[in-house]
């Protein structure tokens, strides 16, 4: 696991004790970041279940203005300081220490990218579509809701004020894109 690119590229990246976090392959990660493309320079972005903080520390890496890590669990927090500090990245970080719906639940600031990648098999991605869909205000109003579960776990949706506007697999790994219906 390492930086892909931007200031931090080449750094390798802790992963968290256990078996609790499922990072994403560097196959998805580099094409996320072809799809963002220099829309990432200058962004407020979202890590949630952020985990190891790798597609939150690439995002940093690559011009973001903003990154904010939410994380509940201790491990995983301690290696997204370890990852930013290593990196050199953290001045621009943000980690929060808070479950995800309860975050959520506050009053919404709007980013840019929202990256949602939680545990896998417990329809969590669903649950926390659900909650943005119901406080858009966390997305600006060309912002990103994208989200990263496996195949098997995919399931149309209908949400209300957000729209799957494209999805994409590599391997075991599906992204899935979703941003504000301005209908």
């Amino acid at each position: 696991m390492r930086v892909i690119a931007g200031k931090a590229k080449g750094h390798r990246l802790k992963s968290v004790p256990g078996t609790g976090t499922r990072p994403i392959t560097d196959r998805a990660k580099s094409a996320l970041f072809s799809i963002i493309g220099n829309d990432v320079i200058g962004c407020r972005f979202l890590d949630l279940f952020a985990g190891t903080g790798q597609v939150g520390i690439e995002a940093l890496s690559r011009g973001a203005a903003e990154v904010v890590f939410v994380e509940h669990a201790g491990a995983a927090l301690r290696t997204i300081r370890e990852n930013l500090a290593h990196t050199r990245l953290e001045e621009r970080a943000r980690v929060v220490r808070a479950d995800v719906f309860g975050f959520l639940a506050r009053k919404p600031e709007p980013f840019d990218y929202v990256y949602i990648a939680p545990p896998q098999y417990q329809r969590l991605w669903v649950r926390t579509l659900r909650a943005l869909d119901a406080n858009p205000g966390w997305l600006t109003d060309d912002g990103w809701a994208i989200v990263q579960i496996h195949p098997r776990e995919y399931e149309e949706l209908p949400p209300e004020h957000l729209v799957l506007f494209d999805q994409r697999t590599y391997g075991s790994v599906m992204l899935c894109f979703y941003c504000v219906t301005h209908a």
